[in-house]
C-alpha cells in the first residue's frame, strides 16, 4: 500500500494512569463527552495536550523533581489534565515531603478553578504558586509512548505515566470534556468493552491489557521503573483481510496489529 501521510505534526500530550489499591488496583477512567470532537463517548485515562503554561520556567520553583527538555512539561501537563478532568491533584504543601499529598480539603478549595484552568483563563502555575503548593513530578513513572499514525489529520505524541492516587482525594468528573469518572480494575473495563458496553481507543485498550497482565500495583510500578518504554507509531499495512495498523512486537502488548476499521470507529 502506498504510504499515506498528513501534514499534521503530532502535538505533545500526556496521560496519567492513576492507581488505587494494591493487589488488584482500581484505575481511574473518565468518559468523554459525546459531543466532543476527538474520541466522543470513549472511556479513557485522564490526559490531553500540553499548554504554554506547562512549559513555563518558573515551574522549577514549584515542583518536586526536575527534568530536562520536554519531560518536565509533559509531566506537569499530565498532572494538570488529571486535575481538570477529575479534581485529583498530585501536589503537596510547599514545605511538605513529596509524598505528603494535600487532602480533599485543598482539592475542594481549588475545585472552582478547574474550569478556568481547562479553558486557559486561569494559569495552573499561578494557581499552584498562589496556594503554596508543589507538584510531585517524581511520582510519575513512564509506562508507554504512543504517536498517532502519520496518515491521520489530528495527531498526538503522548506519554503515558502511572502513579499512585493520593490517599483521601476523591475524583469528580468535570462535566465539560468528561461526563463520568469511575474507578475500575482493568479486567472489568476490558469485560465491559468486550460486551460492547464501552468504547476504548486502541492505545487505551492495549495498555489496560498490559495493566491486567502485570497485576498488582507494585508489579506495575516495578515494570515502569525499569524503563521498558518502546515508542509506538502504528503503521498502516494492507493485508488480505483488510487494512491494519501494525505496532512493534518489542512494545510487549498482547497484539501487534489491529483492523483499521475498528480503530477508526472510536476516534470520531
Amino acid at each position: 500500500m502506498k504510504d499515506l501521510k498528513s501534514s499534521a505534526e503530532p502535538k505533545l500530550s500526556s496521560t496519567l494512569i492513576l492507581l488505587k489499591g494494591n493487589e488488584s488496583p482500581e484505575i481511574l477512567m473518565v468518559l468523554r463527552h459525546s459531543d466532543i470532537e476527538f474520541a466522543p463517548g470513549a472511556m479513557v485515562f485522564p490526559g490531553g495536550k500540553l499548554t504554554e503554561d506547562d512549559r513555563h520556567e518558573d515551574w522549577r520553583l514549584h515542583c518536586h523533581g526536575e527534568f530536562s527538555g520536554n519531560e518536565m512539561a509533559v509531566r506537569i501537563g499530565g498532572i494538570r489534565e488529571a486535575f481538570e478532568e477529575s479534581g485529583l491533584l498530585l501536589a503537596t504543601l510547599a514545605d511538605a515531603a513529596p509524598d505528603e499529598y494535600v487532602g480533599q480539603d485543598i482539592c475542594d478549595q481549588l475545585a472552582p478553578f478547574r474550569s478556568g484552568v481547562d479553558r486557559g483563563k486561569i494559569s495552573f502555575l499561578g494557581l499552584i504558586r498562589d496556594h503554596g503548593l508543589r507538584l510531585n513530578l517524581n511520582a510519575l513513572q513512564p509506562f508507554a509512548h504512543w504517536i498517532t499514525p502519520e496518515f491521520l489529520p489530528k495527531r498526538f505524541d503522548t506519554r503515558f505515566y502511572v502513579a499512585r492516587t493520593p490517599k483521601g482525594q476523591h475524583a469528580v468528573h468535570d462535566g465539560r470534556e468528561t461526563t463520568e469518572a469511575v474507578w475500575s480494575c482493568a479486567e472489568d473495563v476490558l469485560a465491559r468493552y468486550a460486551a460492547g458496553e464501552v468504547k476504548l481507543l486502541f492505545p487505551t485498550r492495549v495498555n489496560l491489557e498490559m495493566l491486567e497482565d502485570l497485576g498488582a500495583t507494585h508489579s506495575i510500578l516495578k515494570f515502569a521503573k525499569a524503563e521498558n518504554v518502546v515508542e509506538v507509531l502504528p503503521v498502516l499495512q494492507k493485508k488480505d483481510t483488510g487494512n491494519v495498523l501494525v505496532i512493534p512486537v518489542e512494545a510487549g502488548y498482547r497484539v501487534t496489529e489491529e483492523p483499521l476499521e475498528r480503530v477508526m470507529k472510536t476516534v470520531g
